[in-house]
């Protein structure tokens, strides 16, 4: 039976870019410094007014396909996880079809998580390409965080980025994606919650979330994040999803090639690493000019390790989301 193996991936990041410095400008108030060496961020890309996340998505794609030679008319299906859809309506998916100039008769839709949300869409392509419903699927991911954080909340607006990224998984014979685990925790999904803007008023998940109750000046949207409480679940939670996705791939911590977790922060990376006992060589942590990037954080690890030469034909990996749902994921990877 074929396997759902990963073909190539790619990534881009938006030219404009907000740096430490002006945040510090604009809030003197804040001990930037004291910030940036606890994240692990010097800068965070930033979307223009006019660019959103087809357009990320679609040069990323762009990049993937031009780069390595492929075909658009072999692509027979998009999977396309955002948090920051262009519209409601109409699922963003079908807008990069068109904006790539795909054929139609493929799939196209939106897959609509966050921090797991590239794992878990891993698992669906693995469904896609094994049952024999598509064989060259593009998994695109794609967020501009930056139009949704309030420019005057200390909690997030240090922390995200925009990013798109673009991974080709076609059926192979052996190695590739999977085995994955997953879990999902509803009762913790006001920890992480965009109050505003949306049909139901945030207020009714938690009332800790909304602009008023953080004393700022509504800016539409107003991302919120309970820090403490993503902390204290992640450190809970994600030993046991990487010793899960260990067991059920039938590997030992040291026969792993490379742990590539979400980028959620590098003072919550190096918890988790020194909580697992990982050696520092095969941890990685590098988002310092990306910032947290959602979805997209870690097929831009991903992308980055493999332009680095850390990923190699048989490589294994094992990768883990955790974030806003809250959910996590976890799978093992043959490179």
């Amino acid at each position: 039976m074929a396997t759902a193996r990963v073909a190539a991936i790619a990534h881009y990041l938006p030219e404009g870019t907000t740096t430490f410095d002006e945040i510090g400008q604009n809030h003197p108030d804040w001990n930037v410094a004291k910030l940036s060496k606890s994240l692990g961020i010097t800068q965070l890309p930033k979307s223009a007014p006019d660019e959103f996340s087809s357009h990320l998505a679609t040069e990323a794609a762009r990049r993937l396909l031009t780069d390595n030679n492929i075909d658009p008319a072999r692509v027979d299906y998009i999977l396309l996880v955002t948090q920051t859809p262009d519209f409601p309506l109409p699922t963003t998916a079908c807008l990069v079809q068109e904006a790539l100039g795909l054929r139609q008769e493929i799939g196209a839709l939106d897959v609509r998580l966050g921090c797991s949300g590239y794992v878990y869409a891993l698992g669906l392509a693995k469904g896609l390409i094994e049952s024999g419903q598509s064989s060259c699927l593009l998994l695109l991911t794609a967020d501009v965080l930056t139009k949704i954080v309030n420019p005057d909340d200390k909690s997030t607006a240090p922390v995200f980025g925009d990013a798109g990224t673009a991974t080709l998984l076609v059926a192979g014979e052996s190695g590739g994606v999977g085995p994955l685990v997953y879990g999902t925790d509803g009762e913790g999904a006001g920890a992480l919650v965009v109050p505003c803007g949306s049909i139901r008023p945030g207020a009714s998940l938690n009332p800790e979330s909304t602009p008023e109750a953080r004393e700022l000046a509504s800016q539409g949207y107003d991302l919120y994040m309970d820090g403490s409480a993503v902390f204290n679940f992640t450190l809970t939670t994600v030993p046991k999803l990487v010793e899960d996705t260990l067991a059920a791939a039938e590997w030992a911590k040291d026969d792993v090639d490379l742990y590539v977790f979400h980028q959620a922060n590098s003072f919550m990376l190096n918890h988790l690493r020194k909580k697992l006992k990982i050696s520092e060589d095969k941890f990685w942590v590098r988002m310092g000019e990306e910032g947290n990037t959602g979805p997209s954080t870690i097929p831009l690890a991903l992308s980055q390790a493999a332009a680095e030469g850390r990923l190699t034909p048989d490589s294994k990996v094992v990768l883990a989301g955790f974030g806003v749902g809250l959910s996590w994921a976890g799978a093992a990877v043959t490179w």
